[in-house]
C-alpha cells in the first residue's frame, strides 16, 4: 500500500517551512511539493491539492478559502493552518487537548482547522475552568501575550533579521484598536459568553510565547480558590502528552517565565500563580508559537488523521 501523499500549500512561509522540516525524511508519507515557478499557478495548485490525500494549508486567509474551493476530489482531507475556517461550520477544531473526545474527532475529520497560536494558550487555560464551573462564562477576561517576532510572518522576520534589524524595536504592543482576529476564536472554544480583551505584543526574539490571564478571586463564585483552579487544570490534562501543569509546590519558587523555554517542541506548560493576601491569581501558558502554536500542532493533527 502506497504511503499517503501530503501536499503543503504555502511551504515557503514560516509555518510551512517548519512543517516541511518536521515531515522531511519520514517513510510513512510522501511529500508533494511544487517547483518555485508553479507555486502561484492556480491551475497547478488545484491539480496538486486534488491529487493528495491530505493537504496542509499554510496560506493567508483568502488564499486558504480559494484552495478549499478548488477541491473537487471528495477524498482529499485538509488541515488549514490559517484563521479562515476556525469558527466555520463543518470544520473540526484542531486542538486535540481541548476535550476528551477531540483527538478522535480530528482523526476522523475531513476538514480540520488548526488553532491560532495565541488562542491555543488562552483556550487551554480558560476552557477547563469554565467547564468545571470555576470561572463564570461572563467573567471579564483580559489576556496579555508576548510572542517571538516570527508570529508576524515573513515581514516581521525581515524586519528583525534583515538590513533594518538594528532599528527593530525590542518590544512592541500591537492590536491597540482591540479588533484582533483571535478573540472570536477564544470566546467560542473557551466557552466565554462575551468577547475577551486581548493585548498581543512582539519581543525581539524569534519564537516562543508567554501568555497570561489575571483573575480576581472576589469575582468568582464564593469559595473558589487557587487550589481548585490548579486541580481542574491538572485533571483536564492528566492524560495528555503535550500539555502539562506546573506543580503547585514549584510555582512559589518561580520568579519569571521565559517565552523561549519550550522552543523546538510541541509542548505547552501551564501555570497557576497566586497571591493569597490580595486574592490575585495569574494563569500562564508558555509554548513555541511555531511549535504547539502552529507547525507542531499541524503535525500532531496530521498524525492523528494518518492513524485513523
Amino acid at each position: 500500500m502506497a504511503a499517503p501523499v501530503i501536499f503543503i500549500d504555502g511551504d515557503q512561509g514560516t509555518t510551512g517551512l517548519h512543517i516541511h522540516d518536521h515531515l522531511r525524511g519520514r517513510s510513512n508519507l510522501q511529500l508533494l511539493t511544487l517547483p518555485a515557478a508553479e507555486r502561484k499557478d492556480l491551475r497547478r495548485r488545484a491539480q496538486a491539492i486534488n491529487s493528495c490525500d491530505i493537504a496542509i494549508l499554510c496560506l493567508p486567509d483568502a488564499a486558504a478559502r480559494e484552495a478549499v474551493a478548488a477541491i473537487a476530489n471528495p477524498a482529499v482531507r485538509v488541515i488549514d493552518a490559517s484563521s479562515a475556517h476556525r469558527t466555520s461550520a463543518g470544520w473540526v477544531y484542531g486542538f486535540p487537548e481541548w476535550q476528551a473526545t477531540q483527538s478522535q474527532h480530528i482523526a476522523e475529520a475531513h476538514r480540520v482547522s488548526n488553532p491560532g497560536c495565541y488562542p491555543t494558550g488562552a483556550i487551554a487555560l480558560l476552557h477547563p475552568l469554565i467547564e468545571a464551573g470555576l470561572l463564570p462564562r461572563t467573567y471579564p477576561v483580559s489576556i496579555h501575550a508576548v510572542s517571538g517576532y516570527s508570529g508576524g510572518g515573513r515581514p516581521a522576520v525581515a524586519q528583525y533579521e534583515g538590513a533594518s534589524a538594528a532599528t527593530a524595536p525590542a518590544f512592541q504592543v500591537y492590536g491597540t484598536a482591540l479588533a484582533h482576529k483571535h478573540p472570536p476564536e477564544i470566546e467560542r472554544y473557551s466557552g466565554l459568553s462575551q468577547r475577551p480583551l486581548f493585548v498581543p505584543a512582539y519581543g525581539a526574539f524569534r519564537q516562543g510565547i508567554v501568555l497570561t490571564i489575571p483573575l480576581e478571586l472576589r469575582l468568582l463564585a464564593p469559595g473558589v480558590n487557587a487550589q481548585q483552579i490548579q486541580s481542574a487544570l491538572e485533571r483536564h490534562y492528566a492524560a495528555t502528552a503535550h500539555v502539562s501543569v506546573i506543580p503547585r509546590e514549584q510555582t512559589s519558587n518561580i520568579t519569571g517565565l521565559d517565552p523561549q523555554a519550550l522552543n523546538g517542541s510541541n509542548d505547552m506548560q501551564l501555570g497557576v500563580f497566586v497571591n493569597e493576601e490580595y486574592g490575585h491569581v495569574l494563569l500562564t501558558a508558555v509554548f513555541d508559537n511555531l511549535g504547539k502554536g502552529a507547525a507542531g500542532a499541524a503535525v500532531q493533527n496530521l498524525d492523528l488523521m494518518l492513524a485513523a
